[in-house]
């Protein structure tokens, strides 16, 4: 294990949305934002990235949400259904002021690793496209978008890592020492997660949308609306699970409003 790895939590926009699209429960029906007041509809949906300081290197997970939302996404239709509430000419709540706020910017990035290619997740990835940071997904993920046509296919927008140069990851893999993907697919075609071995802290592993909310992990796991392979996911939240069980790790899910108020967010402290 390395012993020299701060690990930093960050701000990269927050959604709204009807729980729904990320909780199956029966009886309910997935509404719009003009029902966003009803009875428990709607809630926050929050994204994060991570930064990884590594001796060998520094490390992004994830980009979040980009702040022309409401333009980039009205083609899709999904602004009336994931609205950022963040406000886009604000200095604070996205990727890039989060990285401010560590006196960084995306030219200090050495790897940028995306754990799919959905709107709120990649979005940003074109702030990376300097010619020093390389930029690496899912291989599994590179050869489905590669078959959308059109503006975009559910939540990917081609446009957003259109012409960028991104390496494929076709396994588990250890990207520097203590820092590894996990092959999670079934939310999307090739869905990875993040695990990290901390000296201090222990091993933390991220989901990103294999795992929404502490209400999908169960156990049982419960499904979302946002799934592309049920049977791959399943087995992917089980694969979680167990390595999880084996390394003692603190998970930390994709969108989950009530986690996010236990962990420490960057740039008020970090983890090592």
């Amino acid at each position: 294990m390395t012993n020299d790895i701060k690990l930093h939590i960050l701000e990269s926009g927050t959604m709204e949305a009807d729980l729904t699209w990320l909780l199956l429960k029966p009886g309910r029906v997935i509404k719009t934002r003009d029902h966003r007041h009803d009875e428990r509809a709607w809630g926050q949906v929050p994204t994060h990235a991570v930064l990884i300081d590594h001796p060998d290197g520094r490390i992004l997970w994830d980009t979040g949400v980009p702040r022309n939302w409401a333009e980039h996404w009205a083609p899709t239709g999904f602004d009336e259904f994931f609205p950022v509430i963040d406000d886009p000419q604000a200095d604070t709540g996205y990727l890039d002021s989060s990285l401010k706020q560590l006196e960084l910017t995306p030219d200090d990035i050495d790897i940028l690793v995306l754990s799919h290619l959905h709107f709120d997740h990649a979005a940003n990835a074109k702030m990376f496209d300097n010619g020093k940071t390389r930029i690496v997904t899912s291989q599994a993920e590179l050869d489905g978008v590669a078959t959308i046509t059109g503006y975009n296919q559910g939540a990917h927008i081609p446009d957003d890592f259109k012409g960028l140069n991104i390496g494929g990851i076709a396994g588990d893999d250890e990207i520097l020492p203590g820092v590894s993907v996990i092959q999670t697919p079934g939310h999307t075609w090739g869905t990875m997660s993040l695990k990290v071995d901390l000296p201090n802290d222990g091993t933390k592993i991220f989901t990103s949308d294999a795992v929404y909310l502490a209400d999908s992990w169960g156990p049982p796991a419960v499904g979302a609306a946002i799934v592309w392979n049920n049977l791959a996911w399943l087995e992917s939240v089980e694969k979680l699970r167990r390595i999880a069980q084996e390394t003692d790790a603190q998970v930390i899910f994709g969108h989950d409003e009530e986690q996010k108020k236990e962990l420490t967010f960057a740039p008020n402290g970090f983890y090592s």
